[in-house]
């Protein structure tokens, strides 16, 4: 029988997954999410699952030291050799470039990406991005393009935005799983980061969510079918009317 079990793998107690939870459980999914960093240990086979999302949180990539971390890393080479769909977002991103053997890095001129943020797709990266080319995005780090990976995405200052990785891994460097609550934590519990070289203020954030959130669900949803997790409900609806 093929799972219809999706790991989500998030990195501090008070995580969620957002957007990308809510519609994986609207679509009859059964997620499993485990905190590595926090206590959960990781599951020993990755083919137990119909995909895996590592989302992101306020650790490096680069933080081998850091419990939860390096068993991350080392879990991903699983995932890719059992053809079990990936996306990193973020630090999952970052994660996944690593495990591929690319580095992670500060801005040269420290700058970093807070708020929202328009992205230029590749012509590689035009049909994932029919919905949307701005998202929200919240980082001090940018991963380089890893060996073999194709660019799907760019950006004015973090040049590598989104890659793809034996046709259904992928990672991103912004958050399509952001939602209004998320948003007013993440502003409120690290309003010092506003201040940054690129950072937006609080007030950008609340625009660019109404300007753009749309289009995100959109584009969410559609790189949902793309790796599979496709809406369970609306198909037994469609086979029983049959």
């Amino acid at each position: 029988m093929t799972s219809r079990k999706i790991l989500l793998l998030v990195h501090q107690k008070t995580s969620v997954a957002g957007r990308v939870g809510e519609i994986l459980a609207a679509r009859g999914w059964e997620l499993d999410m485990r905190r590595p960093c926090v206590s959960c240990e990781l599951p020993e086979r990755a083919e137990d699952y119909a995909g895996v999302v590592v989302f992101g949180g306020p650790q490096s990539a680069n933080d081998d030291h850091v419990n939860g971390i390096r068993d991350e890393i080392d879990f991903i080479p699983k995932v890719l050799e059992a053809g079990v769909p990936f996306l990193g977002i973020c630090l999952g991103g970052q994660m996944l470039a690593r495990a591929l053997g690319a580095k992670v890095s500060e801005h040269p001129e420290q700058r970093v990406e807070v708020g929202y943020n328009r992205i230029q797709p590749t012509e590689a990266g035009e049909a994932y991005f029919e919905h949307s080319e701005f998202f929200y995005q919240w980082h001090r780090e940018g991963f380089e393009l890893p060996h073999g990976a194709e660019l799907l995405a760019e950006g004015e200052h973090f040049p590598n935005q989104a890659y793809i990785v034996n046709d259904n891994a992928i990672g991103i460097q912004f958050h399509p799983e952001i939602t209004w609550d998320m948003i007013n934590r993440w502003t409120k519990g690290a309003a010092h980061r506003l201040d940054r070289p690129g950072a937006q203020p609080k007030k950008a954030h609340v625009a660019g969510y109404k300007m753009f959130d749309e289009g995100v669900q959109r584009w969410t949803g559609a790189l949902f079918d793309r790796l599979g997790w496709v809406d369970h409900t609306a198909l037994a609806s469609a086979e029983a009317a049959d």
